[in-house]
């Protein structure tokens, strides 16, 4: 089957046998982002708005790789993820091997990532941890591509911080898009095995030139 033919549930099945980092590390908010989740952001980004089918695609922060999997699976013509945790990308590599998918991971702080990338796909740190988390790995991704697909928590205080942050670093909010997403109990704190959480996927494109921001949802 081509792989722009492949639809979402059939990615998510894919999907569904990555496995997650053996030792998540709680400072750098390391949540795995839910099968059939990821393949909602990939269909979005792929067959919504056509920018992975033959392009250079950046997974920043990739964890166990499931966005940088999806779309090597899906049609990029590179896939890149990096992670700053060494365990993370042990799992990313076997992941990515077991699916039969073409990705180069590097172990890394993001900001050590240079070069030109078409789009980004990131399911970033929220900044519950670490103030300002979020808006570093948006900094790099603009910095690096041209159009960034971004997981951020929904409310109405994150959409009003981000529609201010994001042109100051260089961006244009073309896009948002409600998605609900399911983290698994993943540290000892956490009661219940799954944990449903309200999203928004931003659609970012680097700006031209100054301009406003503005965000509508679907």
């Amino acid at each position: 089957m081509s792989p722009l033919k492949m639809r979402k549930k059939q990615l998510a099945l894919l999907l569904s046998k990555v496995e997650p980092n053996p030792r998540p590390k709680l400072r750098w908010e390391s949540y795995m982002l839910d099968a059939e989740s990821a393949a909602s952001m990939i269909h979005i980004a792929a067959h919504v708005n056509d920018d992975v089918d033959g392009r250079k695609i950046v997974d920043l922060g990739c964890g166990s790789g499931i966005l940088a999997i999806a779309s090597s699976l899906i049609g990029a013509a590179w896939s890149v993820g990096v992670d700053i945790d060494r365990d993370a990308i042990g799992v990313a590599v076997k992941n990515a091997a077991r699916l039969g998918a073409e990705v180069d991971f590097i172990i890394g702080d993001v900001d050590c990532v240079i070069g030109r990338f078409d789009t980004a796909l990131m399911n970033p740190p929220f900044g519950s941890w670490h103030r300002g988390a979020d808006i570093k790995f948006l900094r790099k991704a603009l910095e690096i591509s041209g159009v960034v697909y971004s997981l951020h928590k929904r409310s109405p205080p994150v959409r009003r911080f981000l529609s201010k942050q994001i042109p100051k670093i260089g961006g244009v909010i073309d896009k948002v898009y409600e998605m609900d997403i399911v983290i698994s109990r993943t540290y000892e704190f956490h009661r219940k095995r799954l944990y449903p959480v309200k999203a928004d996927l931003y659609r970012i494109l680097r700006a031209k030139g100054s301009g406003s921001s503005t965000i509508e949802a679907s």
